[in-house]
């Protein structure tokens, strides 16, 4: 039995009797629990009534605000007016109501409407965040609110003929972009006549060289399915962390570069956090007494060296040059101002050096700071060390004038130690050997004709009409290097001495390898001179490279483009989706699409926003 029933009722000697008019202590506690509930509900109410305020005032607040001042005889003053309460109740009234229409508001928005808003509160909070943090994990990067400059891709070209050319190249994108996926999905390159994969000793055990330097080339020609296919490749299987030595060039130029590109066509973040952890990678290279990095190097050990065949351990100056415009970019997309630090303290080893006749020699000893071997080209070995100055200076909204200054005083240089006319009247480019000259020009220095042309607008007033004409001649001249073979396409060099002028004299120099380079100036003569000549030497090209090129499988490069009856080499090069077909594609475009003045390409024709100075148009900065 319970403890409680063997308590007597009557245990407590003060507890009342029970009536007909008392309750109990329970049923009091349940009374007032309704009563309290009910009071609850009408202030409720009267809050949610119409022109609830004046009742609330009148009813309750006035009366007793009067009756109150009238028995304790204090001034008003002392207490809040009618007036006051009015007031109070007023404000609360509009705040309530502008709670409920922000809320309205928000249940309206559409879902786009809504993740903007997210998007712009996110990015409130990452412009707290200071450029010179520095590091850090790349998935887990500050965020960048995505802003595509104009132009990404372009319109129907007006004129049919260039309409027809254009979708003509697109055509040709096409059948080595399928062949590659039939055949070599995943692989660096692909063997068009063999049908199977190709791999390059250049990018160590990475794989996909071809899809991620076709990236943008898809996009732009608006190939979108193909463009979504490799996106999600890249976002599978693209693997950096191997056990391998790479080329840090050739790596940050097709890989860095073109993973910087897709993002800043798509906005697809992977390609942002793809860049920035293989430019991590890369930073161990730049490990030598003076900061200039080396050729090769270990992605996993981060151990680097350079060629063995360059010049006493030498570090060259093509390569080391050329990794400003990308570098630039990862600490914009980072926030670690270590990739920009690096590729500027390049300049301030080269600035501290002097030049021989103000030139620059290929071979620079990282360790010592030297030059090694004289030897200058604005060729291989030279080249993008040029175009990045130049480029440097365009892709900083023409601010950086150091990268002005130098880039400048180089093509001075250039055109009074190595520019030359031949005996009948063709400009080219030649190489320096200290102090000597060699007459020969190769099919890399072509791209030439195509950047002082880019540069001409900055030049001095009285040099300006000089440097196009310059430029228009070098194109000339490397259109020769063309006609001048059997098969219409150029040979890797050609010279100007023997008695023969833009052609190749040796068997070594006789090959073509789907090279972009005499492409890249036509486009670039067309979009500043408008001359329909370039139109039609691009054609003729496209010509060339379907009769001579084109297999079942893909395009191939040719061993000697002399020989009536062409010999593959069977290799698909990779940079010929990312530059050769793009710039085609371009020369047969109109002006707006990718204009000038807001993207620059770089050496792989990846392309990269102007970081424009006005803050309305300034692609994803941190402040």
């Amino acid at each position: 039995m319970p403890v409680a029933t063997l308590l007597p009722f009557t245990a407590t000697p003060n507890r009342k009797s029970a009536s007909p008019t008392s309750f109990r202590l329970t049923e009091k506690f349940i009374l007032l629990l309704v009563f309290s509930a009910f009071i609850t509900l009408c202030f409720g109410a009267i809050f949610f009534l119409p022109d609830s305020s004046k009742l609330l005032s009148g009813v309750f607040f006035r009366s007793s605000a009067v009756e109150t001042n009238t028995r304790t005889g204090l001034d008003s003053g002392d207490f809040p007016s009618a007036g006051s309460d009015h007031r109070v109740l007023a404000k609360i009234k509009k705040d309530h109501e502008k709670a409920l229409l922000e809320a309205k508001d928000t249940l309206q928005k559409r879902p786009e409407d809504i993740k903007q808003d997210i998007l712009i509160e996110k990015e409130k909070v990452a412009k707290e965040v200071v450029i010179n943090k520095g590091g850090g994990d790349a998935n887990n990067l500050p965020f960048f609110e995505f802003h595509r400059p104009p132009g990404a891709t372009g319109h129907e070209p007006v004129d049919p003929e260039a309409r027809d050319r254009r979708a003509k190249v697109k055509e040709m994108m096409k059948h080595a972009w399928d062949n590659y996926r039939r055949y070599a999905w995943g692989s660096n390159e692909l063997r068009p006549v063999s049908k199977q994969g190709h791999s390059s000793n250049l990018f160590g055990s990475i794989k996909g060289a071809t899809i991620v330097d076709a990236l943008d080339t898809l996009y732009i020609m608006e190939m979108y399915e193909e463009f979504d296919a490799a996106t999600d490749w890249v976002e599978k299987n693209l693997d950096f962390n191997v056990n391998a030595e790479v080329s840090v060039f050739e790596v940050n130029i097709r890989f860095v570069g073109g993973l910087l590109s897709a993002y800043y066509l798509s906005g697809k973040d992977v390609f942002r956090r793809k860049a920035v952890e293989l430019g991590e990678k890369l930073l161990p290279a730049f490990k030598t007494p003076t900061g200039i990095p080396w050729a090769l190097l270990n992605l996993k050990s981060g151990i680097g060296r350079n060629w063995p065949w360059a010049s006493g351990g030498s570090s060259i100056l093509a390569e080391f040059g050329t990794l400003h415009l990308e570098f630039m970019h990862l600490s914009r997309l980072s926030g670690n101002p270590e990739f920009a630090q690096k590729v500027m303290n390049i300049r301030k080893v080269l600035n501290r050096l002097d030049k021989p006749q103000g030139l620059y020699p290929n071979y620079l000893n990282p360790n010592s700071g030297q030059w090694g071997q004289h030897h200058v080209s604005v060729g291989g070995l030279g080249d993008s060390f040029y175009e990045y100055l130049l480029k440097a200076w365009l892709m900083s909204d023409k601010t950086d004038e150091e990268g002005k200054k130098m880039y400048y005083d180089a093509l001075e240089a250039i055109e009074t130690n190595l520019i030359r006319k031949s005996s009948s009247g063709l400009t080219y480019i030649a190489e320096w050997k200290g102090g000597l000259l060699e007459h020969k020009m190769g099919h890399l220095t072509c791209f030439a004709g195509g950047m002082i042309a880019l540069g001409a607008d900055g030049a001095p007033s009285d040099k300006m009409g000089h440097q196009m004409e310059e430029a228009a001649e070098i194109a000339r001249t490397c259109h020769e290097s063309y006609t001048r073979t059997a098969l219409k396409l150029g040979p890797e060099a050609f010279r100007f001495d023997g008695g023969v002028e833009a052609i190749a004299t040796r068997q070594n120099e006789k090959y073509f390898i789907l090279r972009p380079e005499v492409i890249e100036t036509y486009m670039y003569m067309w979009r500043f001179t408008h001359d329909p000549k370039y139109r039609e030497w691009g054609w003729e090209a496209v010509q060339a490279l379907e009769e001579h090129c084109k297999v079942e499988g893909g395009y191939s490069g040719i061993r000697d483009v002399y020989s009536s009856s062409p010999n593959h080499d069977d290799v698909q090069q990779s940079f010929y989706l990312a530059e050769t077909l793009k710039y085609l594609y371009l020369l047969f475009s109109d002006d707006d699409h990718l204009p000038f003045e807001h993207w620059v390409f770089n050496t792989e024709a990846h392309l990269l926003p102007v970081f424009k100075q006005d803050k309305t148009d300034r692609p994803n900065e941190v402040e």
